[in-house]
């Protein structure tokens, strides 16, 4: 069985325990009663009680991603782009829309003050704590919501202008049908869990365009990475902000059931690019390959008035095929004199590997490890223990780094660069 939670460099257990077969020892006959009778029922609650989710990964089940071209809509790579996920606090991104909107028809203004009802204040963490019958402006509404992803100020907030959450997730649904959101149905202004709350990668991108077409002036609210509140000051989620050049939003979230999700936004030399990712185990993992991902949307579409691909010196680790390259490709002039065609040396063994999965099963690891080395490297198998549980990381060793990326890129399934 292929295990999905062993990708990257912090890595997810999210293990489900294997249920151990009884030994069969003989029992008096009461005795032998009184265990099939526990038995029984001990199978009974086990059907009552919720399976354990599985852990999120890049390239595992619960991933999708889509990078997009901002001024064209041009969509530049799409993977499960179209399958339902749970959107968690990306949902806010739509809260802030119709805010926005609210904003510009004048319905409301950024000092105008939302009371905050038992139910807002009510809503599960991450929030700011405000009490039931206080106030707080929209500005710091919107601060909150971008900064803190706090879900008492999204609730009342959404209340505000919906007159209840219930019908806010009507206008929400309604609101991304307009934008062309074909699939996506929201029922609170949080992203809190709710079975029935489910966008996806393309339309969560469809709304990220949509924020900085409608509200260029508004949009700027996204690159804030704290304010403060109280007295207090409340820090932002968004590494992205501090960590990739030219990054100016949009937004984190994360649910158990969804896994780590992100919509980025990033402008350079005057091409934006629009990156979301759903399904990353850690933070840490979701922030690396949305970076990644944005690396690729501006190598294959670079700035206006651009000579030459610049891409960043720092390299990345991509958790899966289709995603951008681990290492920053070198500078090329964009029109190069005509050379005559030389066929090209086959490559030479290098430092480099690739990794194609991780497997609770050593065969199941090694029959992908062989069949990822089928051309190139060697195939090697890593036996690796994680919380007390092994697992066996199926792997390509002895490659150049331009063998290891073609590896990847000629995979459609979970493949990751290791640079030496």
């Amino acid at each position: 069985m292929l295990h999905t939670g062993l990708f990257v460099r912090r890595r997810a257990s999210g293990v489900v325990p294997r249920l151990l077969g009884r030994c069969g020892v003989a029992l008096p006959e009461a005795l032998a009663r009184a265990r099939t009778g526990l038995l029984a029922l001990a199978a009974t609650l086990a059907m009552a009680l919720p399976a354990r989710e599985a852990a999120a990964q890049i390239g595992g089940s619960r991933y999708a991603a889509v990078v997009m071209d901002a001024a064209s809509g041009e969509e530049i790579l799409a993977i499960n782009a179209d399958e339902p996920r749970y959107p968690a606090s990306l949902t806010k991104m739509m809260t802030l829309y119709l805010a926005f909107d609210a904003l510009e028809r004048g319905q409301l203004s950024m000092n105008t003050r939302i009371r905050v009802s038992r139910h807002a204040a009510g809503q599960e963490p991450s929030k700011l704590g405000l009490r039931a019958g206080s106030s707080i402006t929209v500005r710091d509404a919107v601060l909150a919501l971008i900064t803190k992803s706090a879900n008492d100020a999204a609730a009342a907030l959404g209340e505000r202008l919906g007159g209840s959450e219930v019908q806010f997730g009507r206008l929400m649904t309604r609101k991304a049908r307009q934008l062309g959101m074909r699939d996506t149905s929201f029922r609170n202004a949080s992203g809190l869990p709710d079975a029935n709350q489910v966008t996806t990668a393309r339309d969560i991108a469809i709304l990220s365009r949509a924020l900085y077409r409608d509200f260029p002036q508004r949009y700027a609210y996204f690159r804030i990475r704290q304010f403060t509140w109280n007295g207090q000051l409340i820090q932002g989620h968004n590494r992205v902000l501090d960590e990739y050049d030219g990054a100016d939003g949009l937004k984190t979230g994360f649910i158990r059931a969804s896994g780590f999700n992100l919509a980025a936004s990033a402008e350079r030399n005057g091409r934006r690019m629009i990156a979301v990712v759903f399904g990353g185990a850690s933070s840490r993992e979701r922030d690396d390959h949305v970076m990644a991902l944005l690396d690729r949307g501006f190598a294959t579409r670079p700035g206006r008035g651009t000579d030459m691909m610049v891409a960043s010196a720092a390299p990345r680790l991509v958790g899966t095929a289709n995603a951008a390259a681990v290492a920053a490709p070198a500078l090329r002039p964009a029109r190069a004199a005509a050379r005559p065609v030389v066929k090209a040396p086959p490559p030479k063994p290098g430092k480099w590997a690739v990794q194609v999965g991780a497997f609770s099963e050593r065969q199941d690891a090694t029959r992908a490890a062989a069949a990822a080395a089928r051309r190139l490297g060697a195939a090697r198998v890593e036996r690796v223990r994680v919380k007390g549980s092994w697992f066996y990381r199926a792997q390509v060793t002895g490659l150049s780094a331009t063998s290891a990326r073609q590896i990847c890129d000629a995979r459609r399934g979970p493949c990751m660069v290791l640079q030496p």
